[in-house]
């Protein structure tokens, strides 16, 4: 039985047997893993609290025929402390979990930008630095451009036409010309595209301006994108305060 450590975000728990509990976790050099937390469960675990969703930690892990052995963990920030307090955040930061996970589909294969993405994103809903919703669709738009599926918000997703266009295509990957307009095409405010820009490139001044028919706009349009690249929506999405 060998022995490595790793920093990782805490996405989900199960329970396993009597005491112990299955730990999903976004780690920085091994990517999405599963370990199990022995007696976890127990009020005498000495570290069963820093092993819940949220938690950011640095653990020790002991190689295992199926499942790896949590043997250490130690707390690097307690977002969970926090992000629980506020129903919003609290919302929020559940989709965040799930679609991390979602996103690396992969067990093991490394995901660097993905693991530095979602501990921003929740170092930044803890403190409550902008309005939850607007920090998830930011996280959703910028970790779906990390798999590969950057949305264009300013010249044509199929010809390269430069903008600005009025017309959002889903299946097209963003904003497209009248030429290359597809069926099943919104029309989304000029205000709308700009928050959209504004939450993929990190313009929060932009964002924190934003009024709220916008935000609604913009939360439907990166549902829908999400939902098209995942093949299936969010469990989690539907209970976030819009």
């Amino acid at each position: 039985m060998s022995l490595y450590r790793d920093e990782g975000v805490v996405l989900r728990t199960q329970k396993l047997g009597e005491a112990d509990r299955i730990v999903t976790l976004l780690t920085r050099n091994n990517g999405r893993i599963r370990a199990v937390g022995k007696g976890v469960r127990r009020t005498t675990s000495r570290f069963g609290a820093r092993l819940e969703p949220f938690m950011h930690v640095d653990c020790q892990f002991a190689t295992g025929r199926t499942l790896d052995i949590v043997t250490q963990a130690e707390t690097i920030a307690p977002y969970g402390m926090s992000i629980t307090d506020d129903y919003g955040r609290y919302t929020a930061g559940t989709a965040m979990l799930e679609t991390a996970e979602r996103l690396t589909a992969e067990e093991r294969e490394p995901a660097v930008q993905q693991y530095l993405l979602l501990v921003g994103a929740l170092r930044t809903l803890a403190g409550a630095e902008h309005d939850p919703g607007l920090v998830l669709d930011a996280f959703l738009l910028r970790g779906l451009s990390v798999a590969g599926f950057a949305p264009s918000f300013a010249d044509c997703a199929r010809c390269d036409a430069r903008g600005p266009h009025r017309l959002f295509s889903v299946q097209a990957g963003g904003m497209v010309c009248g030429s290359c307009r597809p069926s099943g095409t919104v029309a989304p405010s000029a205000d709308t595209i700009a928050l959209l820009a504004a939450l993929l490139s990190g313009d929060w001044p932009v964002a924190d301006s934003s009024q709220p028919r916008a935000r609604r706009e913009a939360s439907g349009i990166t549902a829908a994108f999400l939902q098209w690249h995942l093949e299936r929506g969010l469990r989690s999405l539907g209970l976030v305060e819009r």
